[in-house]
């Protein structure tokens, strides 16, 4: 299956004036397709290939330093919420969720995950795009940046990438929200000063390029809406909500984006947060051997932001989804201390990370 793309442009232009037939039913598409598959590729033309380039390009540099000199930014005191996280310490959830290897069980072969077996072999950089409350209960979710010396266009490129990432998240929630029939802002005005994440991931093709090796570990994110820019390498899959295992290609200027945890609350599972793995294929290997015959590097480099509600706001099914039959099945909760619960199953309070 082809993910279908989404131009945003025509929506950007109208924002702010009232919406004709043709952007209604484009904002009904939006969230059919949130809906019934949990992910959509994007158009959005203050996202530009360049853009997503000249970040690759920064993280690579940063990624094949030495691991001394990555190691200098780390922070395991703000349970990596901030700096990086060194390859090793994030768990993939279906590692320690009994209930999601039960699933791995029942489902068709064609379909099943790889079957984690230890930590992911990925380095990840935590860097939090956006402004953050001044009064909050979740102090840990929304640290200092950590900035690594010699890189002297770092927090330009960061926040540029890290603000136009969130700009198209926020267009697309708004017209999800129209689409599902909620107040326009219903989604992004729980979303100002959330504690958003821009974290790109790197992983060694050098040394990790046998056919099967496991990146990113089968699971879902707990955020709101996750997006991603083009890698250079493929390896992404993810599933649909009827099952079915896809073969993530991003379009050259395209941006992906699936559902997190956090909207799956807000449509009282509605919309179900989006299963995921990255792995080496065969289609990874032939992209290997075309970087090294260019000379190019061979760390895969994925420009991965996670869009939050605020820590501090309350999750629960919205609108007309508090009268669902699943409702009850997402009580209200603070965001802040949903995050700290969905951490605590998969040992971040202290040790791991995002998977």
């Amino acid at each position: 299956m082809e993910l279908p793309v989404v131009d945003l442009s025509r929506y950007l232009e109208c924002s702010g004036e009232q919406l004709g037939t043709d952007l209604l039913d484009a904002c009904r598409e939006v969230s059919r397709i949130l809906r019934e598959t949990g992910a959509l590729l994007i158009k959005d033309p203050r996202c530009s290939a360049q853009d997503n380039d000249r970040f690759i390009d920064m993280m690579e540099t940063f990624f094949q330093m030495p691991d001394d000199f990555k190691r200098l930014q780390e922070r395991p005191n703000l349970h990596y919420q901030v700096g990086v996280t060194p390859e090793g310490v994030e768990v993939p959830r279906s590692l320690v969720d009994e209930e999601m290897q039960k699933t791995f069980k029942t489902m068709p072969k064609e379909y099943k995950p790889h079957i984690p077996k230890g930590p992911d072999h990925k380095w990840r950089y935590m860097w939090r795009v956006g402004p953050r409350p001044s009064n909050t209960r979740f102090k840990e979710l929304n640290s200092e940046p950590v900035i690594p010396e010699g890189f002297p266009e770092w927090q330009e490129e960061m926040d540029s990438w890290g603000y136009k990432m969130i700009s198209a998240v926020e267009a697309v929630a708004e017209m999800a929200a129209i689409g599902f029939g909620l107040p326009k802002d219903a989604f992004t005005s729980l979303m100002k000063q959330g504690p958003h994440l821009l974290a790109p991931t790197g992983s060694d093709l050098s040394c990790y390029n046998k056919e099967g090796t496991i990146f990113a570990g089968y699971h879902y994110d707990l955020n709101f809406l996750t997006i991603h820019g083009r890698s250079r390498f493929p390896g992404l899959y993810i599933w649909l909500k009827n099952g079915e295992k896809v073969a993530v290609k991003v379009p050259v200027g395209c941006l992906f984006i699936q559902t997190g945890k956090q909207i799956e609350w807000l449509t009282g599972g509605e919309c179900i947060a989006g299963m995921h793995e990255v792995v080496v294929t065969s289609k990874t290997k032939d992209a290997i051997k075309l970087a090294k015959e260019q000379n190019r590097s061979l760390w895969r480099v994925s420009s991965t932001l996670f869009a939050h509600i605020a820590s501090d706001a309350e999750l629960k099914p919205l609108g007309h989804f508090a009268e669902s039959s699943l409702a009850s099945n997402y009580p209200a909760i603070s965001a802040g201390e949903y995050v700290e619960q969905e951490l605590s199953v998969i040992n971040l309070k202290g040790k791991t990370g995002f998977s």
